[in-house]
């Protein structure tokens, strides 16, 4: 099963798409001909790390907006997210990729080497479903809900022809079979999002606390993404959780919501964080939202990743500040989203939350 696409709205081509990267920069000093977007009077260098969720999504948009902007570079390394945050504070990222936004300590304690001050622009660009994804000879789809899927990874459950799993798919010849559960060995935004799925709908049986490390010695680990996928794609057996984008040739889990099992799709993924509120207590400019998977509603995707771009609102550099500010502005537009869309498999934000998403960038001081 291949994750669903999402249709472009109208009919947007390359050329389009590039003329609003120009136009978006005017701030940071592009000039604003949509007929020429090697106009651009943007010029630099700026250097990021972070979730290797939005490897994909982040391939096109730099690609883009290098095209609009021939004398800047954009330098995204997917380290994973907690990397991304690491070198954010440690001044080494002048903007970072992370599938979770800073927590209320971490934004209280401050320290942010990349920036001037401790006042930090948040923004939620990548909304994908995380998949449930496995290798089983001659089987491409099962349905589970949230229990079996805690007791798979908790290891609770052992053998894929266990009565949990077939009480769930009647007419599927499940093997008698060991059950490997593959996680993150680096510390991950899509680790934390699916350990917070685990601790909300089947407390009773993953006892931990979500996080972006795994909290148990079993299992096997792989390294970033790439890692988790290259082991259950050659492991009969395995079952792991990943980026849907990266998990279109293994088999997929439909996980039960209301009674119904939902299978993942960027749709269903976005219905899940639209019906989430925003974090209270943050800035105007730090948008992050509180989903709670325990109350996904029906047809929604309960294991939904919201991936941030994360950057200053103040830099000692202003053609630094200009050059992340004007590559936000990119990846918010419709046309960002919708090359991410096609790269990635991701959905793109609603008109309503691009609106707060630019008044957030907007704080990024460029004088």
């Amino acid at each position: 099963m291949k994750i669903s696409r999402i249709a472009r709205i109208g009919a947007v081509g390359a050329v389009a798409a590039l003329a609003l990267a120009g136009c978006a920069a005017n701030e940071g000093g592009t000039g604003g001909s949509t007929d020429a977007p090697s106009e651009s009077t943007l010029s630099g260098t700026i250097e990021a790390t972070g979730a290797s969720s939005q490897e994909a999504a982040q391939q096109s948009w730099v690609a883009a907006f290098q095209t609009a902007n021939p004398d800047t570079t954009v330098n995204y390394t997917a380290t994973g997210s907690g990397t991304g945050r690491e070198n954010f504070i440690a001044g080494s990222s002048n903007f970072i990729g992370s599938d979770r936004a800073f927590d209320a300590d971490e934004l209280a304690a401050g320290g942010f080497g990349s920036c001037t001050s401790d006042d930090i622009v948040e923004i939620p660009v990548y909304i994908s479903p995380v998949a449930v994804a496995f290798n089983l000879e001659g089987i491409d789809e099962l349905n589970l809900d949230g229990q079996t899927i805690a007791k798979i990874f908790s290891g609770a459950i052992t053998n894929w022809n266990d009565a949990a799993i077939a009480s769930q798919n009647e007419g599927v010849e499940l093997p008698d079979q060991a059950i490997v559960p593959v996680h993150r060995a680096d510390a991950s935004g899509t680790q934390e999002t699916f350990t917070k799925y685990l601790s909300a709908v089947a407390p009773d049986v993953w006892t931990y606390e979500a996080s972006d490390e795994w909290p148990l010695s079993t299992g096997e680990a792989g390294d970033g993404t790439s890692g988790v996928v290259d082991a259950i794609t050659n492991g009969v057996g395995y079952i792991g959780f990943a980026d849907a984008s990266r998990t279109a040739d293994l088999g997929q889990v439909a996980v039960e919501v209301e009674g119904e099992y939902v299978a993942y799709s960027a749709e269903a993924a976005a219905a899940l964080v639209e019906a989430s509120p925003l974090e209270e207590g943050r800035s105007d400019h730090d948008l992050a939202y509180a989903v709670d998977p325990a109350a996904a509603p029906a047809g929604s995707y309960p294991i939904a990743l919201v991936s941030y771009l994360i950057g200053c609102v103040e830099y000692d550099d202003a053609e630094t500040a200009g050059l992340v500010k004007a590559y936000f502005q990119y990846v918010a537009s419709a046309e960002g989203q919708d090359a991410a869309a096609e790269a990635a498999g991701s959905a793109p934000i609603s008109d309503s939350l691009r609106e707060q998403i630019n008044t957030a960038i907007d704080a990024i001081v460029t004088e």
